[in-house]
Protein backbone atom coordinates (compact mmCIF):
# COMPACT_ATOMS: atom_id res chain seq x y z
CA UNK A 1 0.00 0.00 0.00
CA UNK A 2 1.49 3.36 -0.90
CA UNK A 3 2.22 5.89 1.74
CA UNK A 4 -0.13 8.32 0.27
CA UNK A 5 -2.92 5.85 0.83
CA UNK A 6 -2.46 4.27 4.16
CA UNK A 7 -3.95 6.97 6.09
CA UNK A 8 -7.34 6.13 4.06
CA UNK A 9 -7.71 2.38 5.79
CA UNK A 10 -9.80 3.16 8.30
CA UNK A 11 -12.52 5.67 5.72
CA UNK A 12 -12.20 2.47 3.14
CA UNK A 13 -13.07 -0.29 5.59
CA UNK A 14 -15.96 1.72 6.66
CA UNK A 15 -17.19 3.16 2.95
CA UNK A 16 -16.34 -0.60 1.70
CA UNK A 17 -18.46 -2.36 4.70
CA UNK A 18 -21.44 -0.06 4.11
CA UNK A 19 -21.32 -0.59 -0.06
CA UNK A 20 -20.57 -4.47 -0.08
CA UNK A 21 -24.29 -4.79 1.26
CA UNK A 22 -25.48 -7.19 -0.97
CA UNK A 23 -23.94 -6.16 -4.19
CA UNK A 24 -25.06 -8.06 -7.86
CA UNK A 25 -21.63 -10.19 -8.55
CA UNK A 26 -21.53 -11.68 -12.73
CA UNK A 27 -21.04 -15.18 -12.25
CA UNK A 28 -18.24 -16.05 -13.89
CA UNK A 29 -18.62 -17.55 -17.08
CA UNK A 30 -16.93 -21.46 -17.73
CA UNK A 31 -13.67 -21.64 -19.47
CA UNK A 32 -14.09 -23.62 -23.18
CA UNK A 33 -13.55 -26.71 -23.35
CA UNK A 34 -10.43 -27.48 -25.76
CA UNK A 35 -11.45 -29.77 -28.91
CA UNK A 36 -10.28 -33.18 -28.49
CA UNK A 37 -7.69 -33.65 -31.16
CA UNK A 38 -8.60 -35.84 -34.33
CA UNK A 39 -7.75 -39.15 -34.67
CA UNK A 40 -4.51 -40.00 -36.20
CA UNK A 41 -4.91 -41.50 -39.58
CA UNK A 42 -3.08 -44.45 -41.48
CA UNK A 43 -0.01 -43.10 -43.63
CA UNK A 44 -0.67 -43.80 -47.03
CA UNK A 45 1.47 -47.41 -48.40
CA UNK A 46 3.99 -45.27 -50.56
CA UNK A 47 5.02 -42.46 -47.17
CA UNK A 48 7.38 -42.55 -44.19
CA UNK A 49 5.25 -41.81 -41.21
CA UNK A 50 5.58 -38.17 -40.19
CA UNK A 51 8.57 -37.36 -37.72
CA UNK A 52 6.00 -35.33 -35.32
CA UNK A 53 2.26 -36.00 -35.14
CA UNK A 54 0.31 -33.32 -37.15
CA UNK A 55 -0.48 -30.07 -34.91
CA UNK A 56 -4.08 -29.51 -33.53
CA UNK A 57 -5.61 -26.55 -34.11
CA UNK A 58 -4.79 -23.97 -31.71
CA UNK A 59 -7.38 -23.20 -28.80
CA UNK A 60 -8.87 -19.63 -29.43
CA UNK A 61 -7.21 -17.43 -26.75
CA UNK A 62 -9.28 -17.07 -23.57
CA UNK A 63 -11.27 -13.90 -23.18
CA UNK A 64 -10.64 -11.66 -20.21
CA UNK A 65 -13.42 -11.72 -17.57
CA UNK A 66 -15.85 -8.77 -17.25
CA UNK A 67 -15.99 -9.97 -13.56
CA UNK A 68 -13.01 -11.37 -12.41
CA UNK A 69 -12.03 -12.61 -9.09
CA UNK A 70 -9.60 -10.60 -7.09
CA UNK A 71 -9.03 -11.96 -4.34
CA UNK A 72 -10.35 -15.01 -1.82
CA UNK A 73 -10.97 -14.91 1.79
CA UNK A 74 -11.37 -18.67 3.42
CA UNK A 75 -12.82 -19.54 0.05
CA UNK A 76 -15.39 -16.48 -0.91
CA UNK A 77 -14.45 -14.74 -3.78
CA UNK A 78 -14.27 -11.24 -4.09
CA UNK A 79 -15.27 -9.83 -7.33
CA UNK A 80 -13.89 -6.58 -9.29
CA UNK A 81 -17.49 -5.63 -9.11
CA UNK A 82 -17.72 -5.16 -5.24
CA UNK A 83 -14.97 -2.47 -5.52
CA UNK A 84 -16.81 -1.00 -8.30
CA UNK A 85 -19.45 -0.18 -6.29
CA UNK A 86 -17.44 0.21 -2.58
CA UNK A 87 -15.45 3.02 -4.93
CA UNK A 88 -18.87 5.05 -5.05
CA UNK A 89 -18.91 5.05 -1.15
CA UNK A 90 -15.97 6.55 -0.69
CA UNK A 91 -15.51 10.39 0.00
CA UNK A 92 -15.75 12.34 -4.02
CA UNK A 93 -12.17 12.86 -4.21
CA UNK A 94 -11.55 8.97 -4.32
CA UNK A 95 -14.57 8.13 -6.38
CA UNK A 96 -13.01 10.59 -8.96
CA UNK A 97 -9.63 8.71 -9.13
CA UNK A 98 -9.10 5.56 -11.31
CA UNK A 99 -10.29 2.68 -9.73
CA UNK A 100 -6.69 1.63 -10.50
CA UNK A 101 -5.63 4.05 -8.27
CA UNK A 102 -6.70 2.86 -4.86
CA UNK A 103 -7.13 -0.87 -5.84
CA UNK A 104 -5.11 -1.89 -3.81
CA UNK A 105 -6.10 -0.15 -0.41
CA UNK A 106 -9.77 -0.76 -1.52
CA UNK A 107 -8.95 -4.83 -1.97
CA UNK A 108 -7.58 -4.70 1.75
CA UNK A 109 -9.94 -3.05 2.69
CA UNK A 110 -12.75 -5.30 1.65
CA UNK A 111 -10.60 -8.38 2.83
CA UNK A 112 -10.81 -6.93 6.61
CA UNK A 113 -14.65 -6.73 5.98
CA UNK A 114 -14.98 -9.93 4.71
CA UNK A 115 -13.12 -11.20 7.77
CA UNK A 116 -15.16 -9.22 9.93
CA UNK A 117 -18.80 -10.31 8.34
CA UNK A 118 -17.52 -14.09 8.16
CA UNK A 119 -16.75 -13.72 12.06
CA UNK A 120 -19.84 -11.98 12.82
CA UNK A 121 -21.80 -14.31 11.34
CA UNK A 122 -19.67 -17.21 12.82
CA UNK A 123 -20.85 -15.81 16.08
CA UNK A 124 -24.56 -15.70 14.65
CA UNK A 125 -24.32 -11.42 15.06
CA UNK A 126 -27.47 -11.87 12.30
CA UNK A 127 -29.55 -13.39 15.31
CA UNK A 128 -29.22 -10.55 17.63
CA UNK A 129 -32.57 -8.18 17.90
CA UNK A 130 -30.59 -4.82 17.68
CA UNK A 131 -28.54 -5.94 14.52
CA UNK A 132 -31.64 -6.30 12.92
CA UNK A 133 -33.52 -3.37 13.53
CA UNK A 134 -30.07 -1.43 12.66
CA UNK A 135 -30.37 -3.62 9.65
CA UNK A 136 -33.89 -2.74 8.50
CA UNK A 137 -33.10 1.11 9.11
CA UNK A 138 -30.14 0.43 6.79
CA UNK A 139 -32.42 -0.78 4.08
CA UNK A 140 -34.48 2.35 4.58
CA UNK A 141 -31.92 4.17 3.71
CA UNK A 142 -30.34 2.48 0.82
CA UNK A 143 -33.77 2.33 -0.62
CA UNK A 144 -34.89 6.00 0.28
CA UNK A 145 -31.04 7.23 -2.11
CA UNK A 146 -32.43 5.02 -4.44
CA UNK A 147 -35.34 6.31 -4.96
CA UNK A 148 -33.92 9.32 -4.84
CA UNK A 149 -31.44 9.22 -7.40
CA UNK A 150 -34.09 7.49 -9.85
CA UNK A 151 -36.66 10.54 -9.07
CA UNK A 152 -33.59 13.43 -9.78
CA UNK A 153 -32.50 10.88 -13.11
CA UNK A 154 -35.97 10.74 -14.26
CA UNK A 155 -36.60 14.79 -13.98
CA UNK A 156 -33.67 16.26 -14.40
CA UNK A 157 -33.19 15.81 -17.72
CA UNK A 158 -30.25 17.30 -19.85
CA UNK A 159 -33.20 18.81 -21.72
CA UNK A 160 -34.80 20.33 -18.46
CA UNK A 161 -31.43 21.49 -17.40
CA UNK A 162 -30.79 23.82 -20.72
CA UNK A 163 -34.02 25.42 -20.53
CA UNK A 164 -33.31 26.54 -16.44
CA UNK A 165 -29.96 27.73 -17.87
CA UNK A 166 -31.43 29.84 -20.28
CA UNK A 167 -34.43 30.95 -17.81
CA UNK A 168 -31.51 31.81 -15.38
CA UNK A 169 -30.25 34.03 -17.93
CA UNK A 170 -32.68 36.02 -18.62
CA UNK A 171 -32.88 37.05 -15.25
CA UNK A 172 -29.23 37.88 -14.83
CA UNK A 173 -28.90 41.51 -15.80
CA UNK A 174 -25.30 41.83 -17.71
CA UNK A 175 -22.68 43.42 -15.42
CA UNK A 176 -20.13 45.79 -16.56
CA UNK A 177 -16.86 45.24 -16.35
CA UNK A 178 -13.26 46.84 -16.95
CA UNK A 179 -10.25 45.88 -17.75
CA UNK A 180 -7.71 48.00 -15.69
CA UNK A 181 -4.21 48.35 -14.59
CA UNK A 182 -2.66 49.52 -11.63
CA UNK A 183 0.18 50.46 -9.52
CA UNK A 184 0.79 50.10 -6.20
CA UNK A 185 3.13 52.45 -3.27
CA UNK A 186 3.22 53.23 0.41
CA UNK A 187 2.97 56.74 0.57
CA UNK A 188 0.75 58.98 -1.55
CA UNK A 189 4.34 60.84 -2.60
CA UNK A 190 5.14 58.60 -4.17
CA UNK A 191 1.69 57.65 -5.84
CA UNK A 192 2.20 61.18 -6.81
CA UNK A 193 5.45 61.54 -8.50
CA UNK A 194 4.22 58.35 -10.51
CA UNK A 195 0.91 60.05 -11.63
CA UNK A 196 3.30 63.24 -12.79
CA UNK A 197 5.79 60.79 -14.89
CA UNK A 198 2.56 58.81 -16.53
CA UNK A 199 1.70 62.46 -17.88
CA UNK A 200 5.02 63.04 -19.36
CA UNK A 201 5.09 60.11 -21.58
CA UNK A 202 6.31 57.17 -19.41
CA UNK A 203 5.38 53.81 -19.96
CA UNK A 204 2.54 52.17 -17.73
CA UNK A 205 3.79 48.71 -17.34
CA UNK A 206 6.95 49.85 -17.53
CA UNK A 207 6.71 51.88 -13.97
CA UNK A 208 4.14 49.00 -12.37
CA UNK A 209 7.20 46.56 -12.97
CA UNK A 210 9.59 48.77 -11.45
CA UNK A 211 7.82 50.81 -8.45
CA UNK A 212 4.47 48.51 -7.48
CA UNK A 213 4.83 46.85 -4.41
CA UNK A 214 1.97 44.53 -5.98
CA UNK A 215 4.94 42.38 -7.03
CA UNK A 216 2.08 39.36 -8.50
CA UNK A 217 0.36 42.33 -10.94
CA UNK A 218 3.48 44.41 -11.33
CA UNK A 219 5.13 41.52 -13.07
CA UNK A 220 2.29 41.75 -15.68
CA UNK A 221 2.56 45.12 -15.94
CA UNK A 222 0.13 46.21 -13.56
CA UNK A 223 -2.16 44.39 -15.58
CA UNK A 224 -5.10 43.41 -13.22
CA UNK A 225 -7.77 41.78 -16.22
CA UNK A 226 -11.38 41.69 -16.17
CA UNK A 227 -13.23 42.34 -12.83
CA UNK A 228 -16.67 43.63 -11.53
CA UNK A 229 -17.42 46.46 -9.37
CA UNK A 230 -17.90 43.79 -6.86
CA UNK A 231 -14.50 42.11 -7.26
CA UNK A 232 -12.54 44.98 -5.53
CA UNK A 233 -12.52 47.01 -2.46
CA UNK A 234 -14.87 50.04 -2.30
CA UNK A 235 -12.38 52.87 -3.11
CA UNK A 236 -11.04 51.20 -5.55
CA UNK A 237 -13.99 49.92 -7.34
CA UNK A 238 -15.67 53.49 -7.44
CA UNK A 239 -12.22 54.70 -8.73
CA UNK A 240 -12.13 52.38 -11.79
CA UNK A 241 -15.37 52.28 -12.49
CA UNK A 242 -15.56 56.18 -12.79
CA UNK A 243 -12.55 56.32 -15.68
CA UNK A 244 -12.96 56.09 -19.07
CA UNK A 245 -11.14 54.00 -21.66
CA UNK A 246 -7.88 54.64 -21.40
CA UNK A 247 -7.94 57.43 -18.66
CA UNK A 248 -5.59 57.66 -15.60
CA UNK A 249 -6.61 58.82 -12.01
CA UNK A 250 -6.08 61.88 -11.74
CA UNK A 251 -4.93 61.47 -8.02
CA UNK A 252 -3.89 58.52 -5.72
CA UNK A 253 -6.75 56.34 -4.39
CA UNK A 254 -6.00 55.38 -0.92
CA UNK A 255 -7.06 51.66 0.09
CA UNK A 256 -6.33 49.55 3.10
CA UNK A 257 -3.42 48.62 0.79
CA UNK A 258 -1.71 51.66 0.20
CA UNK A 259 -1.91 54.23 -2.38
CA UNK A 260 -2.94 53.19 -6.10
CA UNK A 261 -2.41 54.66 -9.51
CA UNK A 262 -5.22 53.05 -11.85
CA UNK A 263 -5.29 53.31 -15.67
CA UNK A 264 -8.62 51.40 -17.13
CA UNK A 265 -7.78 50.06 -20.44
CA UNK A 266 -11.20 48.65 -21.81
CA UNK A 267 -14.64 48.61 -20.55
CA UNK A 268 -17.50 46.00 -21.41
CA UNK A 269 -20.60 44.71 -20.22
CA UNK A 270 -19.95 41.43 -18.67
CA UNK A 271 -20.54 38.26 -20.99
CA UNK A 272 -23.24 35.41 -19.26
CA UNK A 273 -21.71 33.01 -17.39
CA UNK A 274 -21.08 29.68 -19.74
CA UNK A 275 -23.56 26.53 -19.29
CA UNK A 276 -21.05 24.99 -17.81
CA UNK A 277 -20.16 26.96 -14.94
CA UNK A 278 -23.82 27.06 -13.62
CA UNK A 279 -24.95 23.46 -14.57
CA UNK A 280 -24.09 22.06 -11.41
CA UNK A 281 -25.55 24.52 -9.13
CA UNK A 282 -29.00 24.14 -11.39
CA UNK A 283 -29.16 20.17 -11.13
CA UNK A 284 -28.79 20.39 -7.70
CA UNK A 285 -31.59 23.33 -7.45
CA UNK A 286 -33.97 21.33 -9.69
CA UNK A 287 -32.79 17.73 -8.19
CA UNK A 288 -34.21 20.08 -4.21
CA UNK A 289 -37.52 21.09 -6.31
CA UNK A 290 -38.39 17.49 -7.79
CA UNK A 291 -37.46 15.65 -4.88
CA UNK A 292 -39.65 18.53 -2.98
CA UNK A 293 -42.55 18.18 -4.37
CA UNK A 294 -42.80 14.21 -4.81
CA UNK A 295 -42.90 14.43 -1.04
CA UNK A 296 -45.18 17.14 -0.85
CA UNK A 297 -47.54 14.86 -2.69
CA UNK A 298 -46.81 11.64 -1.00
CA UNK A 299 -47.86 13.59 2.15
CA UNK A 300 -51.09 15.04 0.71
CA UNK A 301 -52.30 11.73 -0.05
CA UNK A 302 -50.85 9.83 3.34
CA UNK A 303 -52.38 9.70 6.94
CA UNK A 304 -49.80 10.60 9.55
CA UNK A 305 -49.96 10.72 13.08
CA UNK A 306 -47.32 12.42 15.86
CA UNK A 307 -47.17 11.50 19.10
CA UNK A 308 -44.93 12.65 22.22
CA UNK A 309 -41.65 11.47 22.66
CA UNK A 310 -43.28 8.82 25.51
CA UNK A 311 -46.07 7.68 22.93
CA UNK A 312 -48.78 9.94 24.00
CA UNK A 313 -50.82 12.16 21.97
CA UNK A 314 -50.06 15.63 21.38
CA UNK A 315 -52.42 17.91 22.89
CA UNK A 316 -53.94 20.26 20.42
CA UNK A 317 -52.13 23.99 21.17
CA UNK A 318 -54.65 26.22 23.34
CA UNK A 319 -56.59 28.77 20.96
CA UNK A 320 -55.48 31.67 20.96
CA UNK A 321 -57.10 34.94 22.57
CA UNK A 322 -59.17 37.11 19.57
CA UNK A 323 -57.72 39.80 18.78
CA UNK A 324 -59.56 43.26 20.48
CA UNK A 325 -62.07 44.96 18.51
CA UNK A 326 -60.85 47.92 16.58
CA UNK A 327 -62.27 50.90 17.31
CA UNK A 328 -65.49 51.90 15.24
CA UNK A 329 -65.31 54.30 12.64
CA UNK A 330 -66.63 57.94 13.16
CA UNK A 331 -70.45 58.25 12.49
CA UNK A 332 -71.05 54.11 12.88
CA UNK A 333 -72.33 52.21 15.80
CA UNK A 334 -69.60 49.67 17.47
CA UNK A 335 -70.22 46.40 16.17
CA UNK A 336 -72.20 44.39 18.63
CA UNK A 337 -69.78 42.16 21.47
CA UNK A 338 -70.42 38.59 20.82
CA UNK A 339 -72.34 36.62 23.04
CA UNK A 340 -70.74 34.29 25.38
CA UNK A 341 -72.64 31.36 26.45
CA UNK A 342 -73.49 31.07 30.43
CA UNK A 343 -71.32 28.47 32.65
CA UNK A 344 -72.77 25.42 32.86
CA UNK A 345 -74.04 25.04 36.46
CA UNK A 346 -71.79 22.79 39.04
Amino acid sequence: MSYRLRPLRPIFLFCAAAAMAGPVAAQQPAAPQAAPPPAAQAPAPAQKPPAKPPATAAAPAAQPLKDPVVATVNGQPIRLSELEIAQQALPQQYRNMPLQAVFPALLDRIVDSKLVVQEGKKNKVTDDPAFKKRMAFVEDQVLQDFWIQREVARKVTQEKLQQRYEERLKSMPAEEEVHARHILVSTEDEAKAIIAELKKGAAFDKLAKEKSTDKASGAEGGDLGWFKKSDMVKEFADAAFALKKDELTETPVKTQFGYHVIKVEDRRKAPPPAFEELAEQLREEMAREAVTAQLDQLRSGAKIEKFNMDGSKVEAAPAKPAAPAAPAAPGRPPAAAPITPPAAPK
